[in-house]
């Protein structure tokens, strides 16, 4: 009677944490619309976008106007934020196309290149980045995903870890201008 309810639970543990393994990238390769960021941001694009701490509560909300040009396999970003009280900021990525599916990034305020891909409706890149809160400088790393919708309008969601926890999130939503 043991063995069977070993084996039982062994299974149960197994499809568990086959089921923690997480998305990759590739997962979308055949989804549509096909996102092509190059495409997508090249010319005048809005944000309107917010970003909420570890229990969910929004902490900013705010709006970015990005211009986009691509020439030569670059794509550049020049992002200007306006936030909810006030505040301005900027960061102008600069991206090459290594491949179909593959882009490496940098940013001023981003330490190293970025590796960036591109499958299907998805854009993915992780890198870090340094946020003043409250006065102090605190280095995360984000996680950063775009799916592309039907209507043409581009959703990120960007989770800001540190030590492997989530302690922040940011969702924006893109719109063609």
């Amino acid at each position: 009677m043991i063995r069977p309810l070993r084996i039982s639970l062994f299974f149960t543990l197994l499809f568990l944490l086959a089921g923690c393994a997480g998305v990759t990238i590739e997962d979308y390769a055949d989804s549509e619309p096909r996102l092509d960021v190059a495409e997508y941001f090249a010319g005048s694009t809005r944000a309107w976008g917010m970003v909420q701490d570890y229990s969910g509560e929004v902490q900013r909300r705010f709006t970015v106007d990005i211009q986009g040009s691509y020439e030569d396999d670059t794509l550049t970003l020049d992002e200007s934020f306006v936030f909810s009280d006030g505040e301005t900021d900027r960061r102008v990525w600069t991206f090459e196309r290594i491949d179909e599916h593959s882009w490496v990034g940098t940013a001023s305020d981003v330490e190293g290149q970025v590796e960036a891909h591109q499958y299907g409706h998805v854009f993915h890149m992780r890198y870090p980045l340094e946020i003043e809160i409250d006065g102090r400088m605190i280095s995360f790393t984000m996680d950063d995903w775009m799916y592309l919708q039907s209507d043409g309008r581009l959703i990120n969601r960007t989770a800001m870890r540190k030590f492997g926890f989530t302690l922040g999130e940011i969702t924006l939503v893109f719109e063609k201008n």
